[in-house]
């Protein structure tokens, strides 16, 4: 059976129709608009209202950048009542930008009434972001330009004086609390009004009470006198402005400062070495003569005291803080003892006279001085067997500082002015106080042209570096030498056993003879030469035994003419 349906009312059948068209024209609507900004939707005033995502997009990131790249006042700290000269930080060159994704994102997107029947957006705020890494080097750099170091507090000594440091708090830019700032005041901060980026302090370790401390405890006390150290019966000296580039305190891992003595820097210090050459004293030969035929005692001799400088610091340091009265101490020496006394003289064989030889000279002043001087470091010297004794090692450098004058010498075959004019009578009495002991003369040199004085072909002179004149023991027994001067005439006489009864010089005629010719000079410095031959001339040595000839060696010199010099005065 076929049924009909019932005939809907005409009101019922408008209304579906209605709805069916409205429903239609909605869905149109909708897919019209789906991906559309709410109308009126503003980014910094960047209107993005009814664009579609990707417009929007485009939008702000062609208009944002200027708008968003004003630089950032900021102070390091709390900004002072005076704040002046704020530090300019721009957005772009720190890291700092807008997330244009993330804000589109953000801005509203009305629904479908909203859309067909309007609906306002409203001002977005922009979603920013921070490039971590160009942040940070950005703060870095801000950082160092702004941070303050803090300043320990410290002691220091300079010329025998106490200094102080006072210690001071130093402060840095704290980076991560900076970024963190930074980005929250990032287009939210008024442009006139600048932000304050944290700090974070660094305290000294080594505070004022412990600067007070160390200056009433140990620095004070340190220069408040020399430390005197005995040195047998005598005392070295040493003063605060000698230790003083050597003393310093330096703090430990708690901030305690803690003194400290550079022993080595202070034993190689001139002032201090200075000191010691005055408290050390060599050890002293006992000192001989010859009376009736034999060798005697005349002063015993002295043992030797030399200051052991390697631990001076440590002898002296225990001493800074003493008061006056109990600041001293006794120095580490070492003793040594002299090769003769009157003891051994006779085990060394020093028993009879050797050689004894004077030479005589014109008095003047500058031969007084420098013969007296050269005697004085010579007389007392014990050769022993087998050891060779040098005139240079023993007498040294002919300099003011070594006690000699300038005097009258022969260089370049030519009377000049020099530092120890006079030392060759010394030389030449060496020679022949060796010639006549009968021991091996090693190093020795004539004068370039003949002197009157001195015995020809049997006389020497010295130059320091470059001529020696020394000799070799060469006997069984240990030789004392004894040098004395007066005013007009040196004596050395050598001591010890007799190699041979006798030894005996023997000259021969002079060969080979150079007549001299005649020179002008003019010099501030010229002096007068008178004209003497030049030749050759052979000296033979003999020894004897028993009256018997046991040995002859000969000494071959040859002199240059003398020539005579004028001195003519400077501009004639």
């Amino acid at each position: 059976m076929t049924q009909r349906l019932k005939a809907l009312p005409r009101p019922a059948v408008v209304a579906a129709a209605v709805a069916v068209a409205l429903g239609g024209g909605l869905l149109v609507a909708s897919l019209a608009v789906d991906s559309a900004v709410a109308q009126g939707t503003t980014v910094l005033g960047v209107d993005i209202g009814g664009l579609g995502t990707e417009e929007a997009r485009e939008k702000l990131t062609a208009e944002l950048p200027e708008l968003t790249d004003d630089p950032l006042q900021v102070h390091v700290g709390e900004i002072p009542e005076d704040a002046a000269d704020p530090h300019l930080i721009v957005p772009s060159e720190t890291g700092l930008s807008v997330d244009v994704d993330a804000t589109v994102d953000r801005a509203d997107a009305p629904g479908l009434f909203g859309r067909l029947f309007g609906g306002d957006g409203g001002a977005v705020q922009p979603v920013t972001t921070l490039d971590q890494e160009r942040g940070r080097a950005a703060m870095e750099e801000l950082a160092a330009a702004t941070g303050t170091e803090q300043t320990e507090g410290g002691i220091s000594f300079v010329d025998g004086e106490v200094e102080v440091t006072e210690p001071g708090s130093g402060a840095s830019l704290d980076v991560d609390g900076a970024l963190e700032q930074l980005r929250e005041a990032y287009l939210t901060a008024a442009a006139s009004a600048p932000v304050s980026l944290p700090v974070t302090a660094a305290p000294p370790r080594v505070d004022e009470a412990e600067v007070e401390r160390a200056v009433n405890d140990f620095a004070r006390p340190a220069m408040s006198g020399p430390v005197r150290l005995a040195v047998d019966d005598r005392e070295l000296e040493i003063t605060p402005a000698m230790i003083s580039p050597y003393l310093t305190m330096e703090a430990d891992d708690e901030g305690t400062l803690v003194p400290r003595l550079d022993g080595e820097g202070l034993a190689a210090d001139e002032a201090v070495l200075a000191a010691v050459d005055e408290v050390d004293r060599p050890a002293l030969n006992a000192r001989l003569a010859v009376r009736d035929g034999g060798v005697v005692v005349t002063s015993d001799a002295r043992d030797g005291v030399e200051v052991e400088t390697a631990d001076l610091g440590d002898q002296i340091m225990p001493l800074l803080t003493n008061p006056e009265g109990s600041r001293s101490g006794r120095a580490t020496v070492t003793t040594t003892e002299p090769e003769l006394t009157r003891e051994n003289v006779n085990q060394l064989g020093v028993v009879e006279q050797m050689s004894s030889f004077t030479v005589t000279f014109d008095p003047a002043p500058y031969r007084t001085t420098n013969i007296g001087r050269a005697v004085e470091l010579i007389n007392g010297s014990v050769v022993a067997p087998g050891e060779r004794w040098s005139f240079n090692e023993t007498v040294g450098e002919r300099t003011e500082e070594n006690g000699f004058v300038e005097g009258i010498i022969i260089l370049d075959d030519q009377y000049q002015t020099a530092q120890g004019g006079g030392v060759s009578a010394v030389a030449t009495t060496m020679f022949n106080a060796v010639f006549f002991a009968g021991v091996k003369p090693v190093e020795y040199g004539a004068h370039s042209f003949y002197i009157e004085r001195y015995p020809e072909g049997r006389e020497a002179t010295v130059a320091w570096g470059s001529l020696d004149n020394s000799f070799e023991n060469d006997s069984d027994h240990s030789i004392y030498i004894s040098a004395t001067s007066d005013a007009s005439s040196v004596t050395i006489s050598f001591l010890g056993t007799k190699k041979y009864d006798e030894v005996e010089a023997v000259t021969g005629d002079r060969t080979n003879v150079v007549e001299p010719g005649t020179r002008e000079a003019v010099a501030d410095d010229c002096v007068p030469q008178p004209p003497l031959e030049g030749f050759d001339v052979v000296v033979e040595r003999v020894f004897r035994n028993g009256g018997d000839e046991v040995g002859r060696e000969e000494f071959t010199t040859r002199y240059t003419p003398r020539d005579e010099v004028v001195c003519e005065p400077e501009g004639d």
